[in-house]
């Protein structure tokens, strides 16, 4: 247990003289006091400049990029080569007026920016599936540490590329800026100091949420301002992002969720059972809790951040589900993927290049080089009856058009099997409820079993998919699920119970809350954000001392940093 003596030693005992080092070890994150050091040095300077909007731009982003290096080092280089590139590549894109010019940009843009992701996300798959397909032995090599140890006499490892800290929410940033300048949605801003602010806003700069250029590109037009309500909703935001990350989905994977994963077979097929429903509010309280808190940052600093998260497991349906859940996400493969390719309308010539990428992928995956011939018998045998019926043709490409949007989903959160399946899964929950909505007499009922029911069954299909999402293997997934299916241990779950009582006693506060009406949070919400200032003084020393209290180790990352 952590006391404020405690704290006030962290404090003493930091290396003040090494606060412009970046330490690997030490990421600036939300739970650390490093970062909330950091964050009230940005404030006071911007009390000092918020007036001049260069300067609060200048400094934001200058903080933005200093955050960035603190939390991955020389990948900051990497964050300013793409900040760069797409500034100029937008403005030229704008400014031609040819429209095969303007698709050439595009094309350049998301290119080199895929082409980066990939390589710093991939490259280890891609070579050892290779090898293992082929029999070969390549190297994934780490290009820019050779640069760097030749340039400088630097001892960058050069046959591991290591994977920078955010690079996906950022290069979907700029992807999604592209796209916007090229249809017209949005006009490039003027200078590259603009640009860069927008892509490295510090708050949402790691793990989202995705920020829309045509969201954000015209609140830095205004004045900085901060109403009273604003920042006592910020306040709020901040507390409850960390109570739930500290409080409950730390605290219940440290004491339960991270031993069951990692040896199920020590445990009871009822522990196992918790564990994944555990898991599904840790993984909620982790990610939406740093969602929380970048609101909360972000209106501190002048700046609203868009809802990522709406109660997702109030959800009657996978269809409602995604549209809850990491909602920047899900709209952004909806706005920049499901809908070019065709969406509900029918299929397209994108569809069928990211059919073939994806399919390629499964290749490399199993390594079974008798796939492609079966994959393309396959799609003849389609082809022969989308010719002769019609409407199967239309029914075929959006449901692989929906089907692809999942499989590409579940491969941004990693290269592997397990992401592949958890993708793969999700998308056949929303095509079998496509296809029973159309039929159920309950689909629209109102009746409170019926929406017990339906929340239900989509939050335990939602747990089940995640057993891929969290086990490291496909074995760890066999031998939980057989645990589940044969050892029980129904007379052991009294002792279960009362064993990890804390564990479970959060899990279902947390639940609780989740499933609390919307009314009733908005009336706290208000509540909390009208208290005088010493009651919002008091409200976050009281929240610093409990959050802390229940912490039982050093600081954990946040789950969604490794996307």
């Amino acid at each position: 247990m952590i006391s404020l003596s405690a704290i006030a030693d962290r404090i003493a005992q930091v290396d003040w003289g090494g606060l412009l080092d970046y330490d690997p070890s030490s990421p600036l994150i939300f739970t650390r006091f490093f970062f909330w050091g950091f964050f009230t040095v940005v404030m006071a300077v911007l009390a000092l400049v918020y007036r001049s909007h260069p300067l609060r731009v200048a400094w934001l982003t200058l903080a933005s990029l200093f955050f960035y290096w603190k939390t991955s080092g020389i990948f900051v280089c990497l964050l300013s080569f793409s900040i760069a590139m797409d500034h100029f590549i937008a403005k030229a894109s704008f400014r031609s007026t040819q429209q095969v010019r303007k698709q050439l940009w595009l094309a350049l843009s998301i290119t080199v920016n895929l082409l980066l992701l990939c390589y710093f996300k991939y490259a280890h798959f891609v070579v050892d599936n290779i090898n293992a397909t082929f029999g070969t032995s390549f190297e994934a090599v780490n290009y820019f540490a050779r640069i760097a140890n030749a340039a400088w006499d630097a001892h960058f490892i050069e046959n591991k590329v290591l994977l920078p800290v955010g690079i996906s929410f950022y290069t979907f940033h700029c992807i999604s800026y592209q796209v916007d300048v090229y249809r017209g949605h949005v006009q490039p801003v003027r200078n590259v100091l603009d640009f860069a602010f927008y892509v490295s806003f510090f708050p949402a700069l790691v793990a989202g949420p995705i920020i829309r250029a045509s969201v954000f590109l015209p609140q830095m037009a205004k004045a900085y301002s901060v109403t009273r309500t604003q920042f006592g909703l910020a306040i709020f935001w901040i507390i409850n992002g960390l109570m739930k990350k500290m409080l409950i989905g730390d605290y219940i994977a440290v004491n339960f969720i991270d031993r069951v994963f990692a040896d199920p077979m020590r445990f009871t097929g009822f522990e196992n059972l918790m564990a994944a429903i555990a898991y599904s509010l840790q993984v909620y309280a982790d990610f939406s809790g740093y969602t929380d808190i970048a609101i909360g940052l972000s209106l501190l600093l002048g700046y609203s951040l868009p809802a990522n998260f709406n109660s997702p497991y109030k959800a009657r349906s996978t269809a409602e589900f995604w549209k809850r859940w990491h909602i920047s996400l899900s709209t952004w493969l909806r706005d920049y993927l499901y809908i070019p390719m065709g969406g509900n309308r029918g299929g397209s010539l994108f569809s069928w290049i990211m059919t073939a990428v994806v399919l390629a992928v499964i290749v490399l995956l199993t390594g079974d080089l008798t796939l492609p011939f079966v994959f393309l018998m396959i799609g003849a045998a389609f082809w022969l009856i989308a010719y002769f019926w019609p409407p199967f043709r239309n029914m075929i490409t959006t449901n692989i058009n929906l089907m692809l949007t999942m499989l590409i989903g579940g491969l941004w959160h990693g290269a592997s099997w397990m992401f592949v399946i958890w993708g793969g899964l999700n998308g056949i929950g929303l095509l079998v409820y496509k296809g029973w909505a159309r039929i159920s007499p309950w689909n629209k009922s109102e009746h409170w079993f019926a929406r017990f029911q339906a929340i239900t069954i989509t939050f335990l299909f939602i747990t089940f998919t995640r057993f891929w999402f969290r086990s490291p293997t496909l074995e760890g997934v066999n031998l939980m699920l057989g645990q589940i299916a044969g050892d029980f241990g129904w007379h052991l779950i009294g002792d279960v119970l009362w064993g990890f009582r804390s564990v479970f006693l959060l899990t279902l506060l947390g639940f609780v809350v989740h499933w609390l009406p919307e009314s009733t949070k908005q009336w706290y919400r208000t509540r909390f954000a009208a208290l005088p200032p010493w009651g919002l003084a008091l409200a976050s020393i009281a929240a610093v001392v409990v959050v802390y209290q229940a912490m039982t180790a050093d600081a954990v990352a946040f789950i969604y940093f490794q996307f």
